[in-house]
């Protein structure tokens, strides 16, 4: 299908994954008095008497609304990546910067850095410091000795990376109680129940300006995957267009890991995808990726919300259990035809 009728496509299918994301749950809301509930606040009115008013606007539209700004922003940052390192396969996490957001953030939770509860705003400020700071750490050993190579940012960006999770998992396990430990825990897996109108204006603000900033170079990006040399030969500042997509893609990681935790496989999996279905031409890739990322996270926080009685499910369990047999799958398909 061409880029144009599926991002159509993907358009209607995310609207009505957000319209199903707020009617259904514990309390099921029937879509006309969504829509109408919707309507009366778009259009400035007081909330009605009643409980459901206060479900939809103030619980379940910020949640729904929040997954698939999540979504929307992995799919970028996994694009993103992958034509920073050349490599399809490659993960938005590989370059360490959610594993600093994740020590930021537990240690918000732990040692009590901040306000605002496991989800509030002292938390995102944690997360997004971790982010900014490993940022900066990994750039540096990247760049130590003059010039830039994909491979050494990769590897500054793995091994920096695991010297954070390790320690993350000691304040794991400094936890003071079980309630803590389990907070934490489930932050790192992911979660979108903190979500709130608040905390929407960050992913609000950075995930659009991320996909103009990227859309704007897209011509390069299609250069940089043909190489270097190449690349340059095109007229593209290669070191440059590097900075600044590392620096683009650590601020939208850091952003997205503060107001949903570590979020598996989305990144990784979106844009392979997408590419099976538009190419490698970054002008219709990230658009596409950004509209079938936001779908996939609504659909997968209506599982979390839904799939069990008594409690939420982690919403990187579920990208995972979901991911890792599509993206086999994929992979399958990719090598069986020779691409």
């Amino acid at each position: 299908m061409p880029a144009g009728p599926l991002a159509v496509v993907l358009a209607v299918a995310l609207l009505g994954a957000l319209t199903a994301a707020v009617s259904w749950g514990s309390t099921s809301i029937p879509v006309g008095e969504v829509w109408s509930v919707v309507g009366r606040r778009l259009a400035g009115q007081a909330a009605r008497p009643g409980t459901n008013d206060l479900i939809v606007w103030q619980l379940r539209v910020p949640r729904a609304l929040l997954a698939a700004l999540v979504g929307a922003g992995l799919g970028l940052v996994g694009t993103a990546t992958q034509a920073l390192v050349r490599n399809p396969l490659a993960d938005p996490y590989l370059l360490g910067v959610s594993n600093g957001a994740s020590l930021g953030a537990v240690s918000a939770i732990v040692l009590g850095v901040g306000t605002g509860g496991t989800l509030g705003l002292g938390l995102s400020g944690a997360a997004f410091a971790g982010a900014l700071l490993t940022f900066t750490l990994v750039w540096t050993v990247a760049r130590r000795g003059g010039g830039f190579a994909p491979l050494r940012l990769v590897l500054a960006g793995v091994a920096i990376g695991q010297f954070l999770s390790g320690f993350t998992s000691y304040l794991v396990l400094q936890a003071g109680d079980e309630q803590q430990t389990h907070s934490v825990l489930f932050w790192l897996m992911g979660s979108l129940g903190g979500a709130s109108w608040p905390l929407l204006l960050a992913p609000a603000v950075t995930v659009p300006a991320g996909l103009v900033l990227l859309l704007a170079r897209a011509r390069s990006l299609n250069a940089l995957l043909m190489g270097d040399e190449t690349a340059a030969g095109l007229g593209v500042d290669v070191v440059r267009l590097r900075r600044e997509l590392f620096a683009l893609t650590s601020v939208l990681t850091g952003v997205l890991v503060a107001v949903s935790g570590a979020v598996a496989f989305v990144g990784l999996m979106v844009p392979h995808a997408c590419r099976l279905l538009v190419g490698d031409d970054h002008r219709r890739l990230l658009p596409v990726s950004a509209l079938f990322g936001g779908l996939l996270m609504v659909v997968v926080d209506i599982v979390c919300r839904t799939a069990m009685d008594t409690q939420e499910l982690p919403v990187g369990v579920v990208t995972s259990l979901l991911g890792a047999p599509a993206l086999l799958y994929l992979l399958d398909r990719r090598l069986g035809s020779g691409s």
